[in-house]
C-alpha cells in the first residue's frame, strides 16, 4: 500500500486552532487521553481473547509503554491492545465528526473560549489533544490476529493526514508525538511521572517507562512502573484488611491518622458506581464550618482520574467526607460544568448521602463513644444539614447531640434520649442558646426548669438558632426556648391575684423604661429578681450578638419584656417603697438597676456601664451609711 494523503471530513484546521489556543493552560491532559485510549484497546483485546485465543498471539503481558526520544524530541505511547487495521484507522482517526466535531464547533460559537480552559473535558476531542503539544503525530498500529497488515497514520493537524502500509512486529498501537519547542518538558521523566500519578495512577494495566539506573556500578536501562494499579475500591470488601484501607486513606489524603470510619460502597442496577469514602478522625486546622471552603470526593471514570473535590457528588454539609467515586456510566470526558447538569450526578449524590447518613446512624447506635468523638469534630458542619436538607431532616435530627443540664460537662445527649427522659407533665423540649455551657448553667432562665427537674439542652453554636427554628419539633414535641417561652408556673387564678397587687409597680417600670416592650411578673424565676425575655418568633439576644459580630448591626432589634420575680426580696421591697411613696427618687434608680442586672444576665452589656457602676456604688455607700448608727449602739 503506497502512502495516500486524505482530507479530514471536518474543519480540521479550525478545530486544531481552537484546541491549541483554548486548551493551552491544561495541555498535560493529552497524556491522560492517550493512556485512556490505550487502556480501552487492551481491554478490547482481553475480552476478545476469551473466545478467540489466537488474537493474543501468545502475549498477554498487558502494559502501556512510554518511550522518550530526546534527540528527536519525540514521545511515544504504546500499547499491546486490539490495534487498528488500515480500514479502521481511517474510520477512527480520519473522521473527526465521530468525536462530535460539528457539535464541538457549534458549541464554541456560543462559548467564551478564553474562559473555558478545559474544552477537551466539555466536548470530547480525545485523541486530537495530542496536537496541543505536537506539531506532528504518527500512529503505527497492527490489528490483533493480522500480522500482515500494519498501518502508519501521520498528520500535522492542518487538514490532511497520510495513511500507508507498514510492517509492525507486535500487535497494538504506537502513538508518537513530535513535540513542539514549548512542550519539551514532556520529555522529562519527572513530568511524565507526575501526570501519570495525577490522572492514571489506578488504571488496571501497568504504565511503564525505560529509565537509566546504576546497577553494580554500571548504568543500565531498566523498566520502571509509574502507576500503582491497585484500585482498592474495585476489590471485594471481604478481601481487604483494615490496614489496607488505612494505608490507602493516608496515601489519598496525606493525613497521618487512621480514618474514624470507612465506607466501601458499590451501586449496581440502573446506575453503576463504586465509592470508597472515609470520615477523618480529626478536623484539619483550616476547616471551618462558616467559611467558603468546599471539598468533595475525587471523581474517577473507569479508574481514570477526572477531578478532585467533585463538590456535586455530596451535599455541602457532608464535605468533610474524603475519598473517591468511580463511575462506569459517566463519559471519560466529563467536566465540572457537565457534572453540574448531569442527572446521574444527582442520583449518585442521593445514594451516597443515604449511605453516609445510615453509616453515621449505625455508628451512633452501636458505637456511641466513637460517634461522640465524631460529633465533637464534625457536629458543627453536620448541623447545617438539619437546617438545609429538608428531605433528610428527620434522619439528621437523630444525629444531633447536645450537652444538657443532666449531662456531665463534655458529654452529650440525643434528642431521642431527651424525649425518653421527659417528665410525664412535660410537653415540650426546652433549650437555651449561649456562648458557653458554664454561662448557660448559671442563667436565671433555667431556675424554674431546674426546680421542676426538667432537662434543658445547652446549645453553644450560633447555627443552633437556625437548626431548632428549622426542625420546629421532634417526635411531636415542640422546641421551646427557655429565654422566650414561659415555663409553666402558677395557675391562672393565682397569677391574676398577684399581678393585680403588682400592677401599679409594673406600670411604673414601663414608664421609667421606654426601651422595653412590657413589664410583667415571671413564673420562671426562683432566685433572680428580674430577667429579660422576648416573644416567640422574635430575635433572641444571643442571635443579636452573633449578627453584630457579623457586621449586621442594622438588623431589627427585638424589644425585650422585663419579667420580675414577685417572691424576690428586692422586688417586694420596691413594691413596699412604691406603695409608701411613689415619688421617692430612689425608685427610678432601683428600676434602672434591676433592668441593667437583667441585661447582664442575658449576656449583654448595659447601655451605660459607667452609670450602672455609679448606681451600685451609691447603693453600697447608702447601705454602709445606714448601718453606722446600729454599729455604734452595739458598742
Amino acid at each position: 500500500m503506497t502512502a495516500v494523503t486524505k482530507k479530514f471530513r471536518a474543519e480540521m484546521k479550525q478545530l486544531m486552532d481552537i484546541i491549541i489556543h483554548s486548551l493551552y493552560s491544561n495541555k498535560e491532559i493529552f497524556l491522560r487521553e492517550l493512556i485512556s485510549n490505550a487502556v480501552d484497546a487492551i481491554d478490547k483485546a482481553r475480552f476478545l481473547g476469551l473466545t478467540q485465543p489466537a488474537i493474543l498471539e501468545d502475549n498477554a503481558d498487558w502494559k502501556i509503554v512510554l518511550r522518550v526520544d530526546k534527540p528527536n524530541s519525540a514521545l511515544t505511547v504504546s500499547d499491546n491492545g486490539i490495534g487498528m487495521s488500515p480500514e479502521s484507522i481511517v474510520e477512527e482517526l480520519g473522521v473527526i465528526a465521530k468525536s462530535g466535531a460539528k457539535e464541538f464547533l457549534d458549541n464554541l460559537k456560543t462559548a467564551d473560549v478564553q474562559n473555558q480552559p478545559e474544552l477537551i473535558g466539555q466536548f470530547g476531542v480525545g485523541f486530537y489533544s495530542a496536537f496541543m503539544v505536537a506539531d506532528k503525530v504518527t500512529v503505527e498500529s497492527r490489528q490483533a490476529g493480522d500480522p500482515e497488515n500494519g498501518v502508519r497514520w501521520t498528520s500535522a493537524g492542518e487538514g490532511t493526514y497520510t495513511v500507508e502500509k507498514t510492517r509492525k512486529e507486535k500487535r497494538g498501537t504506537d502513538v508518537t508525538l513530535h513535540l513542539k519547542d514549548d512542550a519539551k518538558e514532556y520529555l522529562e521523566d519527572w513530568q511524565l511521572r507526575a501526570i501519570v500519578k495525577k490522572f492514571s495512577d489506578f488504571v488496571e494495566h501497568p504504565i511503564v517507562i525505560d529509565v537509566e539506573k546504576e546497577v553494580d556500578g554500571k548504568k543500565q536501562t531498566v523498566e520502571e512502573t509509574l502507576n500503582l494499579q491497585k484500585a482498592i475500591w474495585v476489590r471485594a470488601k471481604g478481601e481487604i484488611k483494615d490496614e489496607e484501607y488505612t494505608d490507602f486513606y493516608k496515601h489519598l489524603t496525606r493525613d497521618t491518622q487512621a480514618p474514624l470510619k470507612t465506607i466501601h460502597y458499590a451501586a449496581e442496577g440502573q446506575m453503576e458506581f463504586r465509592a470508597l469514602l472515609f470520615v477523618p478522625a480529626r478536623r484539619p486546622p483550616a476547616f471551618m464550618a462558616g467559611d467558603p471552603f468546599r471539598q468533595g470526593p475525587s471523581l474517577y471514570v473507569k479508574r481514570v482520574f477526572i477531578t478532585e473535590n467533585a463538590e456535586a457528588l455530596l451535599p455541602p454539609y457532608l464535605r468533610f467526607v474524603r475519598g473517591l467515586v468511580d463511575s462506569s456510566d459517566l463519559p471519560l470526558n466529563v467536566s465540572r460544568e457537565m457534572l453540574q447538569d448531569n442527572p446521574l450526578i444527582g442520583k449518585i449524590q442521593k445514594a451516597l448521602t443515604n449511605k453516609i447518613l445510615q453509616t453515621l446512624i449505625d455508628m451512633a447506635q452501636e458505637e456511641p463513644d466513637k460517634y461522640a468523638d465524631f460529633f465533637r469534630e464534625w457536629g458543627l458542619i453536620l448541623k447545617a444539614g438539619a437546617y438545609t436538607d429538608f428531605e433528610n431532616r428527620e434522619r439528621l435530627a437523630e444525629l444531633l447531640r447536645y450537652e444538657s443540664t443532666k449531662t456531665a460537662p463534655g458529654k452529650y445527649t440525643s434528642l431521642a434520649a431527651y424525649v425518653a427522659g421527659m417528665k410525664p407533665e412535660q410537653k415540650d423540649i426546652y433549650y437555651l442558646i449561649g456562648v458557653s455551657r458554664d454561662l448557660l448553667e448559671r442563667s436565671p432562665y433555667l431556675e424554674n426548669l431546674r426546680a421542676r427537674e426538667w432537662e434543658t439542652l445547652l446549645m453553644t453554636d450560633p447555627i443552633d438558632e437556625w437548626v431548632v427554628g428549622s426542625l420546629h419539633e421532634y417526635k411531636e414535641k415542640h422546641f421551646k426556648a427557655a429565654d422566650k417561652s414561659e415555663a409553666p408556673g402558677a395557675t391562672d387564678a393565682e397569677r391574676q391575684t398577684v399581678e393585680g397587687q403588682f400592677q401599679p409597680l409594673l406600670a411604673f417600670f414601663k414608664e421609667k423604661l421606654p426601651e422595653i416592650k412590657d413589664a410583667r411578673l415571671s413564673s420562671r424565676l426562683k432566685e433572680s429578681a428580674a430577667v429579660l425575655v422576648v416573644e416567640e418568633g422574635e430575635m433572641s439576644s444571643y442571635l443579636e450578638s452573633v449578627l453584630k459580630q457579623l457586621g449586621q448591626e442594622k438588623m431589627a432589634k427585638a424589644q425585650r419584656i422585663l419579667e420580675l420575680n414577685p417572691d424576690h426580696a428586692a422586688v417586694q421591697a420596691m413594691r413596699g417603697l412604691f406603695e409608701q411613696n411613689a415619688a421617692d427618687p430612689r425608685l427610678a434608680d432601683y428600676v434602672r438597676l434591676l433592668y441593667d442586672q437583667a441585661v447582664l444576665a442575658e449576656g449583654s452589656r448595659p447601655a451605660d456601664p459607667a452609670a450602672f457602676a455609679r448606681r451600685i456604688n451609691d447603693l453600697i455607700a447608702k447601705d454602709a451609711q445606714a448601718a453606722k448608727p446600729a454599729d455604734a449602739a452595739a458598742k
